[in-house]
C-alpha cells in the first residue's frame, strides 16, 4: 500500500504534465488538422490530414500561394482551408470588379474555384481570424 500511495503523485503528476505541454503545443505552436469538403481539390482531399503551425500567423509572416486554415467569416464556429491570393494593399479582380485588400485582411480562395465559397463570396478575411498555415500533408500518401 506504501508504494501505491507513492506511485500515485508521481503518475498524476506526469499526466497532468502531458496534459500542460499538449495543450500549450496545440494553442500556440501547431496542430492536426483533418481536411473536409471539396474547394481544395486537387491540391487537398477530404479526410486529407495536415500540420498545421501557428506561429507565421502570429508573426504575420504569411505570403501568397500558402495554404491557411480560418475561421469561416460568415459562421465563426465553422473553419475553412483556403489558399491566400491576396495580401494587404493587393488589388483583386473579382469578375468585372476590382478589389484592393484592405490593411488587416487578406484574399483567400479555394483551388476548386467552380465549388468553393471564399473571398469571391464573402470579400477579404479580418487576419485575426486566420488560426494557422498548413505546411504539410501527412496523410494519405498518395504518389
Amino acid at each position: 500500500m506504501a508504494k501505491l500511495n507513492k506511485f500515485f503523485p508521481k503518475l498524476l503528476r506526469g499526466f497532468v504534465q502531458c496534459a500542460c505541454v499538449t495543450y500549450c503545443v496545440g494553442e500556440y505552436i501547431g496542430n492536426i488538422i483533418v481536411c473536409v469538403g471539396s474547394s481544395m481539390e486537387p491540391t487537398l482531399y477530404t479526410n486529407d490530414v495536415l500540420l498545421m503551425e501557428q506561429i507565421s500567423v502570429r508573426l504575420q509572416r504569411l505570403d501568397k500561394g500558402d495554404i491557411v486554415i480560418s475561421k469561416c467569416p460568415s459562421n465563426p464556429k465553422q473553419y475553412i482551408c483556403k489558399r491566400i491570393v491576396g495580401l494587404p494593399g493587393d488589388k483583386i479582380r473579382n469578375g468585372l470588379s476590382v478589389t484592393t485588400v484592405p490593411y488587416g485582411h487578406v484574399w483567400l480562395e479555394g483551388d476548386n474555384r467552380s465549388n468553393s465559397t471564399d473571398s469571391r463570396i464573402y470579400g477579404p478575411v479580418p487576419q485575426g481570424l486566420l488560426l494557422g498555415r498548413a505546411f504539410c500533408k501527412i496523410l494519405p500518401f498518395r504518389p
